[in-house]
């Protein structure tokens, strides 16, 4: 799947954008199926297990910023989990064996999608070594204007950062203390059916939308066989072997990455955008959520 440019491009920057991995006809039904799940929030006051919710959402006017396990409720998001398109990516960059972590959908959702603030995902969730990415579906067409996934380029390889406030997590850095340029990030922009895939120290965020086009983004992450969660995984080893989308099971491989562990937990729990309500200083603009 992967060209030698392509392996290349990620090894230096940290993510890169593949087009043309969904055909539109799996596009069509994953909007379809997405439009579905935005109706079944109407009605709802308040977040639950599947659904997370704007902050403007009312009843009467459903704005959903997350659909949480999407693979768990319906088939057409379980189908990319093991896509081969996606798997073969992943395999040209790590090897034979591949364990899937989790996934979600976030929406950003024409005039009003809500930010996500810079952060890492490996703050939230640190392995015995580094080879984890998320790999991001585009639904929707992505450019500047809709709140595409911006990344700093070569940030992966550089420090972790802290990712806390008032002494708990918030997962989101601090844009006054990190000493980070964030001026220096790239969008990572495509048509519908092409996916991204962001190495899990890259720093990334992303602006709120504020065009007339949706900005859907299903998103699912994914470790070599050989990275084990130094958190633990509660479910077991047999659930956590049946996670693997490619090859086999493998020992840990412990390799000297930097790690900062999430503890203690965020005072807001239920998701990295809830996590984020505990941050004290924030970098992108609020969304138009009040309209």
């Amino acid at each position: 799947m992967l060209s030698r440019a392509q392996r290349e491009e990620y090894a230096s920057v940290g993510a890169i954008v593949v087009p043309d991995v969904l055909s539109p006809s799996e596009i069509a039904r994953l909007r379809a199926v997405t439009d579905e799940f935005v109706e079944r929030a109407r009605g709802l006051t308040t977040h639950d297990d599947v659904f997370d919710l704007e902050d403007s959402h009312t009843p009467a006017q459903p704005r959903v910023r997350r659909i949480k396990a999407p693979d768990r409720h319906h088939p057409e998001y379980a189908g990319l989990v093991r896509h081969p398109r996606i798997v073969e990516v992943l395999t040209d960059l790590w090897g034979p064996n591949v364990r899937f972590d989790a996934a979600k959908l976030n929406l950003k959702a024409a005039g009003y999608g809500a930010a996500v603030e810079w952060h890492q995902d490996w703050a939230f969730y640190p392995h015995t070594n580094d080879d984890l990415a998320a790999v991001g579906v585009m639904m929707d067409d992505m450019a500047l204007e809709n709140g595409p996934l911006m990344v700093l380029p070569g940030s992966h390889r550089g420090p972790v950062h802290d990712h806390h406030a008032d002494g708990r997590f918030c997962g989101a850095m601090d844009p006054a203390t990190c000493g980070v340029d964030f001026s220096r990030a790239v969008p990572l922009t495509g048509s519908a059916g092409a996916i991204t895939v962001h190495h899990v120290r890259a720093i990334h965020g992303s602006a709120p939308n504020t065009s007339n086009r949706d900005r859907r983004l299903l998103l699912f992450q994914f470790r070599a066989a050989d990275a084990w969660p130094l958190l633990g995984f509660p479910a077991g080893i047999a659930a956590y072997d049946a996670l693997m989308v490619a090859g086999h099971p493998t020992e840990p491989r412990l390799e000297p990455v930097p790690v900062r562990l999430p503890l203690p937990p965020a005072e807001h729990q239920g998701s990295i955008y809830e996590n984020q309500k505990g941050a004290g200083r924030r970098y992108f603009a609020e969304p138009l959520a009040a309209r």
